[in-house]
C-alpha cells in the first residue's frame, strides 16, 4: 500500500551512532502513525519506537530508552531513528512500518507489528565489540 525506502544500515562500533531513515511515497504521509520494529530469528518483529502521525507521540521499547530517538518530518515524508551509544544486544534488521491511513492526522501510535499495513525491505545494523 505505502512504499517505504529505508537508508542503507552500517557497521558501528559499540557506543557510536547511527541515523536510519524511511521514506514514504504517499501524499498523506501524517496521516500515518509510523513504526521501527528490529526482528530476531524466528520471531515477529519487536517494537523498538514508534510516532504518531502528528509527530506529537512517541513511544520507545525499555531497552532503548535515553538511547534511541524517533522524528518525522512530514514535508519530507520522511522519518528517522536516531541511535545512539549502540550495544551488541542492538543488532539486528530494522523495519520502518506505516500504520493504515486515518481520517486525520493524531497522536496514536501503534506498538503490535499487526497494526502495520506497510512494511520496509529492512536495514541492517551491526554493531561491533
Amino acid at each position: 500500500q505505502v512504499q517505504l525506502v529505508e537508508s542503507e544500515g552500517g557497521l558501528v562500533q559499540a557506543g557510536g551512532p547511527l541515523r536510519p531513515s524511511c521514506a514514504a511515497s504517499v501524499h498523506t504521509f501524517s496521516r500515518h502513525a509510523m513504526g521501527w520494529f528490529r526482528r530476531a530469528p524466528g520471531k515477529d518483529p519487536d517494537v523498538v519506537a514508534a510516532i504518531s502521525g502528528s509527530g506529537g507521540s512517541t513511544y520507545y521499547a525499555d531497552s532503548v530508552k535515553g538511547r534511541f530517538t524517533t522524528s518525522r518530518d512530514n514535508a519530507k515524508n520522511t522519518v528517522y531513528l536516531q541511535m545512539n551509544s549502540l550495544k551488541p544486544k542492538d543488532a539486528g534488521v530494522y523495519y520502518c512500518a506505516a500504520g493504515k491511513r486515518r481520517p486525520y492526522g493524531g497522536n496514536n501510535y501503534y506498538k503490535r507489528s499487526a497494526d502495520y499495513d506497510s512494511w520496509g525491505k529492512g536495514t541492517r545494523v551491526t554493531v561491533s565489540e
